[in-house]
């Protein structure tokens, strides 16, 4: 068989397909894609325009073998794409071939255009396969290779994004980086096409490998020294705080909420931060921007009105134009700011934002064998966003004519639309606004409107839905986790918590393999290593549930994952915590994470980690660690706090006199609600509870916790004990003054 050529017409029983093969096909692989292609039953329908008049796929690849949704979208591609692993480097070393790597996910909008234009175009897949060897990664898989690959394309091309496009040499070094790239010249305007520059650097690569040894080798050296943390002698001050707050306001966008220009992500760790600064300073300008920036968001395009949740970001300054991909943990962590924001200020509508994005997540994310899917795509029906827009005859449709007129007004729809002639949703004004104009009373313009947003929804339903990557990713896991957990406590409805319940179990079950855990879950199938994030997000969120439930067990998880994290990814040396555990892959560089991208780092989360830990056990090695972690940033957070607003979050609760809150209750811990109900209504970042009734329970709980031991109920009523640094003001049953205790603040030093 010559290179190049594809072996066609193997029968697989009425089907007919054809394994790309540059040389012969093993018999083994052969027998593999045909039973993997087997067993996705008659119902399949490939992803792929290359197709037998029977609709069978004409191209199987490797990837067919894998659990990633992703790999799997490109199974059938004319591309012989491989997996990431030895196999291909070994080959493009025994070819003298240089590698094309690719990174995405399953519901990345540009990815799929990428995909559609470049890896299903026969020509460009021929050249590929000729004299390239390809592999795909999911970035969500495999956030490691994404993490080391992206500073790449950073020095090379001064910014990154998905599709990652990465030219690598057989020992995995990068010499040339992109992100998306047209087909060919001229395609989107583009100077040079993908199949232009497959072909240049191929020849560069043939013609001076000399050369491309020495960039790849410099290049790989940067990402290493970039990579590279170099501590601090002493724990940082407050001073990064106050330069971040003032870098916040310079580049706060006054007319429409959020941070910088288009395109808007919703930055969410800022926020949280901002309320901490608030908190400690009284400054107003903190809370105002973080009130404007939540108003804008949850009125405008990139906040789903009908379905609840929101979208990745937004593509203009207004929040009117999404990317309409959903994100579990984007939706988790503005849970998070939204509940806050709502503790400081009472507001009821951001409560409401919280109910209506956990409602959406519960309806549509929710894995019945436990645990939270991952994302739903921004395209549908081939385009994105068609599945989200309305025209004023589609609502008409939906809903009847008053309740259709008031849904028009209340959603800004007009005739001309705001997104390619339909009409993405928004509420630009108040509903009491809309309500007057239309001479409509509050309250009835309420149920209406909430009626509407079923009927919508219902009717929504009918359409071709966008895909959804069911896998469950424990690191966003424990981000939803402790949204619905944080939600359950601060709101007060034990349904959260429930929930919550249910996610962590089913977790905790379907990704623990002994002391570790694994990255994800697709139906019964888990695989993949768990990284810092993993550990650290799931820790938090165990942490969270077990002050909603006040069960012991979460702790116990807790503790015990806390205790891999610190035995398998810990720098006993440096401090802090690499991202890959010590008996992982070795990669370009061992990433110790600092900065925050569209998730926070897991460093910053396995701070708040510990010093909660400390907090609730008195375990001083815990105190210890997260010092030594604050030394590791503390330079990277004098040069740029910005950059790593959830240090700054867990640096305000190591500059604080955390409250450590016990309750003790004569039976039931319901009886503490009265208590319970004056921490609801306080804004107390920094803190841990506990509430134990009084007896054998605190006896077996003060094993793990020894500030539960010798509490005692005073006067038969449910007493609580407010404590700094295990130092104890007077008990109290009574809630206002238990109030004033919780709500004393430390201002900055």
């Amino acid at each position: 068989m010559t290179a190049g050529r594809v072996v066609r017409a193997l029968a697989l029983g009425t089907v007919v397909v054809a394994l790309l093969a540059w040389a012969r096909t093993p018999p083994s692989l052969e027998t593999r894609l045909r039973a993997a292609l087997a067993a996705q039953g008659p119902d399949y329908i490939p992803r792929t325009h290359h197709l037998n008049p029977d609709g069978s796929p004409i191209y199987v690849n490797r990837l067919m073998l894998e659990a990633s949704p992703y790999l799997l979208q490109h199974a059938h591609n004319p591309v012989d794409w491989y997996p990431w692993g030895d196999a291909a480097f070994a080959k493009a070393r025994a070819e003298n071939k240089p590698v094309l790597l690719s990174v995405g996910y399953s519901t990345c909008h540009w990815c799929h255009v990428m995909e559609r234009e470049s890896f299903e175009d026969a020509e460009i897949a021929a050249y590929l396969n000729e004299h390239y060897v390809a592999i795909k990664v999911d970035r969500e898989e495999r956030p490691d290779v994404d993490a080391i690959y992206m500073a790449a394309v950073h020095h090379m091309a001064g910014r990154g994004g998905w599709p990652m496009t990465v030219w690598l040499t057989a020992d995995r070094k990068p010499f040339y980086a992109g992100t998306y790239f047209p087909p060919r010249t001229g395609a989107r305007g583009a100077r040079t096409g993908f199949l232009e520059l497959l072909r240049q650097l191929r020849t560069f690569h043939d013609e001076d490998p000399a050369k491309v040894a020495a960039a790849a080798t410099d290049i790989a050296e940067r990402v290493a020294a970039s990579l590279r943390v170099e501590p601090a002698e002493a724990l940082p001050s407050a001073a990064p705080l106050r330069v971040a707050f003032q870098q916040a306001v310079g580049s706060f966008d006054a007319e429409w909420g959020g941070f910088g220009a288009a395109p808007k992500f919703p930055s969410t760790v800022r926020l949280e931060f901002l309320l901490r600064y608030h908190r400690r300073t009284a400054d107003a300008r903190a809370l105002d921007m973080v009130t404007r920036t939540l108003e804008a968001m949850a009125r405008g395009g990139i906040h789903d009105h009908v379905g609840g949740g929101f979208h990745r970001y937004s593509t203009d300054r207004q929040w009117l134009v999404p990317h309409f991909e959903k994100m579990l943990y984007d939706n988790a962590l503005l849970t998070a700011a939204f509940l806050e924001a709502h503790q400081v200020t009472r507001r009821t509508d951001f409560a409401d934002v919280v109910r209506s994005t956990l409602a959406y997540v519960e309806r549509e994310m929710t894995d019945p064998a436990g645990g939270f899917y991952a994302a739903t795509d921004a395209d549908s029906e081939g385009e994105e966003g068609t599945f989200f827009v309305w025209t004023p005859a589609q609502i008409r449709a939906a809903l009847p004519p008053e309740q259709a007129e008031l849904a028009i007004a209340y959603f800004a729809v007009t005739d001309q639309g705001n997104f390619e002639g339909r009409n993405i949703l928004r509420t630009p004004e108040p509903l009491a606004t809309v309500a007057a104009r239309l001479g409509r009373a509050p309250d009835e313009a309420r149920r209406q409107i909430d009626a509407a947003r079923t009927a919508l929804r219902r009717a929504r339903a009918a359409r071709v839905p966008p895909h959804t990557d069911h896998k469950v990713i424990a690191a966003w896991n424990g981000l939803m986790i402790s949204a619905f957990a944080r939600a359950a406590r601060d709101l007060g409805e034990s349904r959260f918590a429930a929930v919550a319940t249910r996610a962590a179990d089913g977790v905790l079950r379907r990704l623990g393999d002994g002391e570790r855990l694994r990255r994800h879950a697709l139906g019964a199938r888990a695989t993949g290593t768990g990284f810092l994030a993993d550990y650290a997000f799931l820790v938090a969120g165990l942490l969270d549930l077990h002050e909603a439930t006040f069960e012991s067990r979460w702790l116990e998880r807790a503790v015990a994952l806390q205790g891999t994290l610190d035995a398998h990814f810990a720098d006993d040396t440096g401090g802090g915590y690499f991202a890959t555990p010590d008996d992982h892959e070795a990669l370009l560089a061992r990433e110790k994470p600092d900065y925050d991208g569209a998730e926070p780092s897991g460093n910053a989360v396995a701070l708040q980690n510990l010093l909660r830990l400390h907090s609730l056990t008195t375990d001083d090695a815990y105190r210890a660690r997260a010092d030594a972690l604050l030394r590791a940033f503390g330079r990277g957070l004098q040069r740029h706090p910005s950059a790593m607003a959830r240090l700054l979050v867990g640096l305000d609760y190591r500059l604080d006199r955390a409250k450590e809150i016990i309750i003790v209750t004569p039976a039931a811990r319901d009886a503490a609600a009265p208590l319970l109900q004056q921490l609801r209504e306080t804004y107390v970042p920094n803190h841990v509870l506990v509430v134990v009734p009084a007896g054998a329970e605190q006896h077996a709980v003060a094993r793990r916790i020894p500030l539960v031991a010798d509490k005692i109920v005073t006067n038969g009523k449910p007493t609580a004990y407010v404590c700094e640094e295990r130092v104890c003001e007077l008990p109290t049953t009574d809630p206002a003054v238990f109030s004033r205790q919780i709500a004393r603040v430390e201002p900055f030093e």
